[in-house]
């Protein structure tokens, strides 16, 4: 090749090599700019409370306050009534859900608030017809029953939270419930009494595949790992409390998520030794008036809270139609990514320059050669 030539090769190439670093640089920035993503829905007094992700309909599915109902919302904010149970009590509100996907079915926890007469239950719905498969009433020792959110394991059965009565019900695949866990280690702990959330037990609940639960109490902020066969539970060791510790959710790396409505955060953990001990790595602030109940993790593990202002549709009697799903990142996990980013930067720029400078010497003895 004439030196002439190399050298507008050289030239060329540096100008191509050195306009998609700084496209690249421009990109990374951009992706430190960029805001989370908020999915905007649209439904007249739906006031949703819970939220689980569809990996097979690729949708979110949202419960509703009064309207007996189970929506699929999709990422563009395309809402679509994908069950409606119109044999349920009238008002009853739809709670918990969760996809067992296994068995191609939604479960989800169903309570009648006051003054409505009294009805707990969980239902199945089979998630291509709608068709109800079954409705099992949940009852306890005493009145004090309010059942909240659920979990589903590997084998269909599912576990349901009673926030009133501090006790976790077992139903299996076929609707048959029963008392798994009333330890008393849900009720050993002080609870202060003037919050108006204290009445509210254990409430966020969550299946780890080795064969038990974690499980949030919102009013002491404790959290207990419960065994899913014979119900026995201990407290998981935590140096901060999770008050007003709503859904739990876990993520395939291990990290468990829990929101709070009260305080308005999202918490990230983790446990080096089987959640008999835990901490609290990260938090994310969250908007308090939208009242963030749920969260779950989506494609990707990528966690999503619900804003479904359900203090405001019970107690305004709100006429609200626009609710919101926001993508919620854990700020530290987000540095550690970009300091990788910054890394393959740096050593792309190391290797072009390295490349650079080889260029011009071979361009050096050309020149010495030709003349």
């Amino acid at each position: 090749m004439p030196s002439n030539h190399l050298h507008s090769f050289t030239s060329a190439a540096t100008t191509t090599t050195i306009l998609f670093f700084l496209l690249f640089a421009v990109g990374i920035s951009t992706s430190l700019a960029a805001n989370s993503h908020v999915i905007t829905f649209r439904s007249p007094k739906l006031f949703p409370e819970g939220i689980t992700w569809d990996p097979k309909g690729q949708h979110f599915l949202v419960g509703s306050l009064r309207h007996r109902t189970i929506s699929a919302v999709s990422d563009a904010g395309v809402v679509e009534t994908l069950i409606s149970d119109p044999s349920l009590p009238e008002n009853v509100t739809v709670l918990g859900l969760a996809v067992d996907s296994r068995n191609n079915r939604v479960l989800a926890v169903l309570h009648a608030l006051k003054p409505l007469p009294p009805f707990n239950a969980l239902a199945a719905y089979d998630l291509r017809s709608g068709q109800r498969l079954f409705l099992s009433l949940l009852s306890g020792e005493s009145d004090e029953t309010i059942a909240n959110d659920v979990t589903v394991d590997f084998k269909g059965n599912a576990y349901v939270t009673n926030s009133a009565g501090n006790f976790i019900w077992k139903v299996n695949d076929r609707g048959e419930a029963w008392i798994l866990s009333n330890s008393p280690r849900f009720t050993e702990h002080p609870v202060d009494r003037e919050p108006w959330y204290s009445f509210c037990g254990l409430n966020g609940i969550a299946y780890v595949s080795s064969g038990y639960l974690l499980v949030v109490q919102s009013n002491t902020g404790k959290m207990f790992k419960v065994d899913a066969e014979d119900g026995t539970a201990r407290l998981v060791l935590l140096k901060e409390g999770l008050i007003g510790g709503d859904a739990v959710v876990l993520r395939s790396d291990g990290v468990v998520l829990v929101v709070s409505a009260v305080t308005g955060k999202l918490w990230f953990l983790k446990s080096n030794d089987g959640w008999g001990e835990a901490v609290v790595f990260d938090q994310v602030d969250l908007d308090l008036e939208g009242y963030p109940t749920s969260v779950v993790v989506g494609e990707r593990d990528r966690a999503y809270v619900l804003y479904g202002y359900m203090k405001e549709g019970v107690f305004e009697n709100s006429q609200r139609e626009i609710f919101a799903i926001e993508e919620v990142r854990s700020p530290k996990e987000s540095e550690g990514e970009n300091v990788w980013m910054y890394v393959m930067l740096g050593v792309g720029l190391v290797y072009f320059l390295y490349w650079r400078f080889q260029m011009g010497q071979l361009v050096k003895n050309m020149d010495k050669k030709i003349n």
